[in-house]
């Protein structure tokens, strides 16, 4: 987990770069994630526990903009780390009790294919 206050603007960072695809707007990206909030350090939600992988269109605000912006440019095969800041995330809002209000989240995000 990061220390210290959160950032206040997006921070990417790879884990392992893949050798696969690139991942680019307009391409459905697939991908298994962990996600913890930065304030606690507990984990809210993983793909993994359920057993199959995200799939979303890639740019099309189908998701927060955290991960439109943090999963652009990773390549098939490759992990990153993304600690995305509130207004990237779910802002004001939280999510009814799984997310706080302005919380700052923290996934490993795996990118496993692109279609």
């Amino acid at each position: 987990m990061p220390e210290g206050a959160p950032p206040v603007e997006l921070q990417v960072s790879d884990i392992t770069v893949g050798e696969g695809q690139e991942a680019q707007p307009g391409r459905t990206v697939h991908v298994h994630y962990v996600g913890v909030a930065y304030s606690t350090g507990a984990e809210f939600d993983a793909s993994w526990n359920r057993g199959a992988p995200l799939s979303f269109p890639l740019g099309a605000g189908h998701v927060i903009p955290g991960w439109d912006r943090g999963v652009l440019g990773m390549r098939v095969g490759g992990r990153r780390r993304l600690v995305i800041p509130p207004d990237l995330a779910y802002g004001e809002q939280g999510v009814g009790g799984v997310i706080e209000p302005n919380e700052t989240l923290v996934f490993v995000v795996d990118l496993v294919d692109l279609s």
